[in-house]
């Protein structure tokens, strides 16, 4: 049994009955994409769509990554020197944009809120927000609508570093689309509002 050497426990009668682990090369499920071209030739795509298609998902995903890594945020907010955590950072959009009524009705910031936004726990959100007042870039304020509701509401420091944020931003999008034309620029704004368009409807926000 000059083998035996091999087997985890020294002894092949054992392990007779253990599935042999197939290389990752000859496994069918480590190459899903093989299974996806099929479905998508099944559906009477061509070959030069599957691999926009394939291609698109592969792009789309390098994204969202970079995003909910906060590299995206992180590296915007270490040139204007926010120094906030990626988190506080996107507790701070939050509530400007419940207050503003970006991709909903205006409302007064309320911790609530702000845990609903970003699809936290209340606990959780409520120490994002202390976080955010000991930094002096929220306050607590009585609510308008019910004087027994806290709020909080930016400070000045809060909207002149948003504004240097989205300049920031904003200087490094034109250098992304510098070498674009104007044709293009205008085709990929209308695409992706389509595709954009699509993702909602396909993916609706939890109720």
């Amino acid at each position: 049994m000059s083998t035996a050497w091999n087997c985890p426990c020294h002894i092949l009668d054992t392990c007779r009955d253990v599935p042999q682990i197939k290389p990752m090369s000859e496994n069918p499920h480590s190459r899903p994409n093989d299974r996806i071209k099929a479905k998508l030739q099944a559906q009477g795509y061509g070959a030069d769509v599957i691999a926009a298609l394939l291609t698109l998902d592969a792009d789309h995903f390098h994204y969202v990554r970079r995003v909910m890594k906060g590299d995206v945020p992180q590296s915007l907010m270490d040139e204007v020197n926010a120094g906030l955590e990626p988190t506080q950072f996107h507790a701070l959009s939050a509530i400007l944009r419940i207050r503003g009524g970006y991709a909903r009705p205006p409302a007064e910031a309320t911790v609530g809120l702000l845990a609903e936004e970003l699809a936290l726990d209340p606990s959780r959100a409520s120490r994002i927000a202390a976080d955010l007042v000991e930094r002096g870039l929220l306050q607590r304020s009585v609510s308008q609508e019910d004087g027994r509701r806290s709020v909080l509401v930016p400070t000045d420091a809060a909207w002149a570093l948003m504004e240097a944020f989205l300049d920031a931003k904003w200087q490094r999008s034109l250098k992304l689309f510098a070498q674009w034309s104007d044709a293009d620029i205008v085709s990929f704004a209308r695409l992706f509002g389509r595709y954009t368009e699509g993702m909602r409807e396909q993916y609706p926000a939890a109720v």
